[in-house]
């Protein structure tokens, strides 16, 4: 597993040993930022679910600003600090990587916990939207779209912003989640990824 494009092109990222941690294949990830060429440009980027931070640090690479990665998992939590200390990104706490609009290098912050109780902690202290959101949950939990109605709740997407959901291609996502729409679908092997815009 390695970075595609951009300033960590390359740089080979670790995921830890079993099945605990299912990461983005190379080729699902390469299809998934060829759909967000024009949207990752200084963007403000939420990885919900963000096992090994592949789908975080890609996006850092190829010119996000601020990446904010949530994971419950201590194993996938431990490789996240790994690889973004391996890619040399600037990790912050999640107040201080708000503080300021002028962002020279990629900047990082990882917020451990439950989903549910860290997209609202999120939404209090991260001073507006994001402009992508990625998910990549563990497969058959329904977590895409519940992920969506707190998303939702919390006004955590921008107006113009999209979330990208990874998810089983025997999994059908709804139409219509959190009052978002659903705008583009692609299978890649076992996975289907799922492209979300405010309705």
């Amino acid at each position: 597993m390695r970075v595609i494009a951009g300033i960590y092109k390359g740089r080979k990222l670790a995921a830890p040993p079993g099945k605990e941690i299912r990461p983005t294949t190379d080729k699902t990830k390469e299809a998934i930022f060829s759909i967000l060429t024009n949207e990752i440009p200084g963007a403000r980027v939420l990885d919900i679910f963000s096992g090994t931070g592949a789908l975080g640090i890609e996006a850092l690479s190829r010119g996000a600003d601020i990446c904010v990665f949530c994971e419950k998992s201590k194993t996938a939590l431990s490789q996240i600090r790994d690889n973004l200390d391996h890619c040399g990104i600037d990790v912050r706490t999640l107040h201080r990587v708000f503080e300021t609009d002028e962002i020279d290098e990629p900047v990082a912050a990882i917020c451990p916990g439950d989903m549910e109780k860290t997209l609202g902690h999120i939404a209090q202290v991260s001073n507006g939207p994001f402009d992508v959101i990625l998910m990549d949950p563990p497969y058959g939990q329904g977590l895409c779209q519940k992920a969506m109605e707190i998303i939702g709740e919390e006004g955590l997407l921008d107006e113009d912003g999209l979330i990208v959901c990874e998810h089983p291609d025997n999994e059908e996502l709804p139409d219509e989640a959190g009052g978002f729409v659903k705008t583009k679908e692609r299978r890649y092997g076992i996975s289907r990824v799922s492209i979300y815009r405010r309705k």
